[in-house]
């Protein structure tokens, strides 16, 4: 028990306890960051994979609703955020009327129409 104590008083005493502390802090450091970098990255994509499908029920919420497109695109927008807001998801407006566009423009329930000229690469975004 003695050789023990002695063993344990030397650690102390010598610095190495200390040391030994430092040296798992450094080697530690860098994992816990890229474990805290991982957890952010998946945690932006799930928000994002949330935000497509909240937009997408928006525009399938109002399809068929006697409105003007434009006023479609900006009340599933405001909705939308205001979702996503309530469950502590901050996302930019910008972000949310792209991905509400994107919704429109992939929806089944929504009809592609194109322009006069009839130029497939050109679309309006037009609600039935």
């Amino acid at each position: 028990m003695k050789t023990l104590n002695d063993i344990i008083n030397w650690i102390i005493q010598s610095g190495l306890l200390a040391w030994l502390f430092y040296f798992g802090f450094a080697i530690g450091k860098p994992f816990v960051k890229s474990k805290i970098k991982h957890a952010k990255t998946t945690q932006q994509k799930e928000a994002w994979t949330l935000l497509e499908q909240v937009a997408m029920t928006a525009v399938n919420a109002r399809v068929g609703k006697p409105m003007p497109g434009q006023e479609k695109f900006i009340d599933a927008s405001t909705a939308v955020q205001a979702y996503l807001a309530e469950k502590g998801i901050d996302i930019d407006m910008k972000q949310v009327q792209s991905a509400v566009q994107s919704a429109y423009e992939l929806s089944t329930l929504t009809p592609t129409v194109y322009p006069t000229d009839n130029k497939p690469d050109q679309r309006k975004l037009i609600l039935s």
